[in-house]
């Protein structure tokens, strides 16, 4: 690995996960333009670092080469706190953590939960590690997030452990059929016994009763997302502006899945244009 020591990123580098960020097709992009420049540029390096660790999990390679792939980010991100860096993504990302402070355990856990995913199909997990799953993939990033939005409290930390389990738990709910084609199942073990829904992903599609499981799964989604907009008051209230937006759209997603009662897994839930563009009025994005 090539490594050079990094004080800053150039203007190059930002331009560079910028576009990467902006290939990625995501409203995360135009999202984060709430923020100052040198705190947007944070989280599309974070976006960009999550993106990366979870499409080498996602590889339809071989598991050794999926481990490798996540090793080699485990140093990179080692490396950052050593002031080493190796292109546009680490050097973004070694100038947030030394202005920001964000935390090398949390980078780990990211990359632990990407390693679930490619070590394991995940089909029908109990409720802890469900849980553990949502904390690596979400919480973590959100506790990298809420110090590049501007809060390192401990409230904040709540923040992101209610509002990355939420926004986790909505996108299970939202993609239990792409899920299943792939052949995994996210719902909770718990659960799919407690309504008689079968472990096998393509048999649960057909259920009568996964729309009740997955009620039960909203519902737990609802508490968190109400746990979240809690701390949130205790926090600072700019700081957690691209936190409320984030969990406004989520909740609002949530809210048509619900309205959809799971009847046709195969149909992707959206929101409605009018609703996204309410949202991004509210948000001063337009």
């Amino acid at each position: 690995m090539a490594v050079t020591v990094q004080l800053g990123a150039s203007l190059t580098d930002l331009n560079e996960v910028e576009e990467l960020v902006r290939n990625a097709g995501t409203s995360f992009y135009r999202g984060m333009r709430v923020l100052p420049t040198d705190r947007r540029h944070a989280m599309y390096a974070i976006y960009a670092f999550c993106r990366i660790v979870d499409d080498i999990a996602d590889n339809e390679g071989p598991l050794s080469d999926k481990l490798l792939g996540l090793a080699a980010w485990r140093t990179r991100i080692a490396g950052l706190y050593r002031g080493e860096t190796d292109g546009p993504v680490t050097r973004v990302l070694a100038a947030a953590v030394e202005r920001f402070g964000l935390r090398e355990d949390d980078f780990a856990a990211v990359i632990d939960g990407m390693r679930m995913d490619a070590e394991t199909v995940i089909i029908a997990p109990n409720l802890a590690t469900l849980d553990l799953y949502c904390d690596r993939v979400a919480a973590a990033v959100g506790r990298l997030s809420v110090r590049a939005f501007g809060d390192s409290s401990d409230e904040a930390d709540q923040v992101a452990y209610f509002l990355g389990r939420a926004l986790q738990l909505t996108n299970i709910l939202r993609d239990i059929k792409e899920d299943a084609d792939r052949g995994r199942l996210y719902l909770p073990a718990e659960y799919l016994d407690q309504f008689g829904v079968p472990h096998d992903p393509v048999a649960a599609l057909t259920s009568p009763a996964l729309p009740m499981t997955c009620a039960r799964l909203a519902a737990d989604a609802r508490g968190h997302f109400r746990a979240a907009l809690a701390h949130m008051a205790n926090c600072d209230p700019k700081a957690m502006k691209p936190a409320r937006l984030m969990g406004e759209t989520y909740a609002a997603i949530l809210t048509c899945l619900e309205q959809s009662g799971w009847r046709d897994p195969a149909v992707r839930v959206s929101l409605p244009l009018w609703r996204k563009s309410w949202l991004l009025v509210r948000f001063g994005l337009v």
